[in-house]
């Protein structure tokens, strides 16, 4: 069963991804979804791209990763996010957010194979792919 954590927008976001993923077990998956917050007036994402992927993700989740933690973690407003060079998730090392939805596995060490960006987060096939390898 997959687990759903949500963290909001904060400078800390390594810290408290690298505690979540120090409290899942051993053999769990860590993935990170950064994405345009929801909207009061519709609940839904901001960023079409995000509203499009979700339901990709969630079902991708819901199928192939049984032992997963997913931590939800939103960018803030669309004002928050665009044109702001000094955005928390943009100037991390370890994220360098530059386009969203992403999807990160958290539990290998950053590089080019551990995320994936965009309509790459619509892929079914791409999706599970990326929740199955080892």
């Amino acid at each position: 069963m997959v687990k759903t954590i949500r963290i909001e927008l904060t400078d800390d976001i390594q810290d408290e991804v690298n505690k979540i993923s120090d409290e899942s077990s051993a053999d769990s998956k860590v993935y990170v979804l950064f994405f345009g917050t929801e909207l009061p007036s519709t609940g839904q994402s901001w960023c079409p791209d995000c509203y499009q992927a979700y339901p990709h993700i969630r079902n991708a989740f819901d199928e192939c990763a049984s032992n997963a933690t997913l931590i939800e973690a939103p960018v803030g407003t669309r004002e928050q996010w665009k044109n702001n060079p000094s955005h928390p998730y943009k100037v991390n090392q370890r994220i360098a957010l530059r386009k969203i939805p992403t999807l990160i596995r958290w539990t290998v060490p950053a590089g080019k194979n551990d995320r994936l960006v965009e309509s790459e987060c619509e892929n079914d096939e791409l999706l599970k792919f990326f929740l199955t390898r080892d």
